[in-house]
């Protein structure tokens, strides 16, 4: 007998041709935020692939001093919950207070800081916010203790192929704390980082403009 629960699933035509996440990122526990289940976020500011992707969520950072424009367009156009960047590399202080509060009036599901964010700003944001702030960890080297005393909800681990070994480090000191991490190029470094301790797996998809050329060699063959 067959104990698998049967999910009767519907798509649209047009919606056939979406990005995929990998399914081992299904295997992940996930992280509870306000009663929805995040396992995978979609690491983009791109609407057309925010619009056809099946992630359960955007994660919206991005290499410029954060607009509340940008924020504001990409929340109008989400239809997943979306945590959103809000600075404290090149982007510091009040500025990244302000930004944060704006997001969460906006909508977002959480505000990301980056790796050089200060403990004080972090705790000026968790004074103002009632949205998880989600810190960028970089180095296995991070003073975790102190940024979760500062306020930090949520870490989101991006260490490149050191990842896996950054999370297990501290997963082993820190058993509860909710983790996000990079997944990694294959389903196979996505497993490791779920191994390791990673609760949801944040994964980048192929650019518009790689998707938009394998289309255009599938009309070419017509």
């Amino acid at each position: 007998m067959n104990n698998e629960i049967y999910v009767p699933s519907i798509r649209g035509q047009l919606k056939k041709h979406i990005v995929h996440v990998p399914e081992i990122i299904k295997t992940a526990t996930g992280i509870k935020i306000n009663e929805k289940l995040i396992k995978s976020l979609v690491f983009t500011t791109d609407i057309a692939i925010i619009r056809n992707m099946n992630g359960d969520a955007v994660i919206a950072v991005y290499p410029f001093t954060p607009q509340p424009v940008i924020t504001h367009a990409i929340m109008l156009a989400a239809d997943v919950p979306v945590f959103c960047g809000v600075g404290g590399g090149t982007t510091q202080g009040p500025r990244v207070v302000n930004l944060a509060k704006d997001a969460e009036y906006q909508g977002a599901m959480g505000v990301v800081v980056n790796s050089p964010t200060k403990n004080e700003v972090i705790t000026e944001i968790n004074q103002v916010i009632d949205i998880p702030i989600v810190l960028t960890v970089v180095s296995e080297d991070t003073d975790i203790q102190s940024r979760i005393d500062a306020g930090a909800t949520i870490l989101n681990v991006s260490g490149a192929s050191k990842t896996a070994q950054i999370v297990k480090k501290i997963r082993q000191e820190f058993p509860w704390v909710p983790i996000i991490a990079t997944g990694g190029p294959t389903e196979e470094t996505i497993k490791a980082t779920i191994e390791a301790g990673a609760n949801a797996i944040t994964y980048t998809p192929p650019t518009s403009a790689e998707l938009f050329k394998e289309l255009m060699e599938k009309y070419r063959e017509i």
